[in-house]
């Protein structure tokens, strides 16, 4: 006879996807930072 298993909780990987948009966020922001200094730094 099979037994009921309690469906996986979806709350556990929000710690790495939370880490992840972080991160990418980050790095965006990085990204466009060096877009304004770089087109600051060509009209110079």
């Amino acid at each position: 006879m099979t037994t009921h298993r309690a469906p996986e909780s979806l709350a556990a990987p929000t710690r790495p996807v939370t880490a992840a948009l972080l991160l990418s966020v980050l790095a965006g922001a990085g990204w466009i930072a060096g877009m304004i200094y770089t087109m600051a730094d060509w009209t110079l």
